[in-house]
């Protein structure tokens, strides 16, 4: 059986799927559109998870929050430019990178130390920070929700209990 942080990490990487699948069906402006609110723009938000998603692969990788920040801000200037169909794809190429790691693990339990410029030293077992990573995710997909809604659209559905029922392929 699968290692719940494992699952949970399926999980997000199944409901990034299905936000970016609504975006694709909605006109394409307003993938773009600036709006009062926490982050200006659906795309913004959606770099936001990317970034954090890629700092924290970085990080489980082995290298050091400080080198993991500085390029995900390098890298977030790029992102946020990027079409919803190429944000699908570096998704995708991310979640593989991510599964070929988490799947290299011989223990995610293992403990890691990561040195946080913000806030000190934390020592935190692998598993904990792929949790980090899946409910950082489901928060700000539930910002895209809401700001979708703001702009008279409807979301989707991305909760973690329709994944339960879903057909899992991984």
């Amino acid at each position: 059986m699968a290692h719940l942080a494992l699952k949970m990490y399926d999980y997000h990487v199944w409901a990034n799927g299905v936000i970016i699948g609504r975006l694709k069906e909605l006109p394409e402006d307003i993938y773009q559109k600036e709006i009062q609110t926490g982050f200006s723009s659906v795309s913004k938000v959606l770099s936001h998870i990317y970034c954090t998603d890629y700092t924290w692969f970085d990080i489980i990788s082995g290298k050091n929050m400080r080198e993991a920040l500085a390029y995900a801000n390098q890298l977030r200037e790029q992102v946020e430019t990027k079409s919803i169909e190429e944000m699908e794809k570096i998704f995708l190429d991310l979640s593989k990178r991510y599964k070929e790691l988490l799947n290299s693990e011989e223990d995610i339990e293992k403990v890691i130390v990561v040195d946080n410029p913000y806030a000190g030293l934390l020592e935190t077992p692998v598993s904990e920070l792929v949790l980090h990573v899946v409910t950082h995710g489901s928060y700000h997909r539930g910002n895209i929700a809401t700001m979708l809604r703001q702009m008279g659209h409807t979301s989707v559905m991305q909760d973690y209990g329709l994944y339960q029922f879903m057909p899992q392929t991984s």
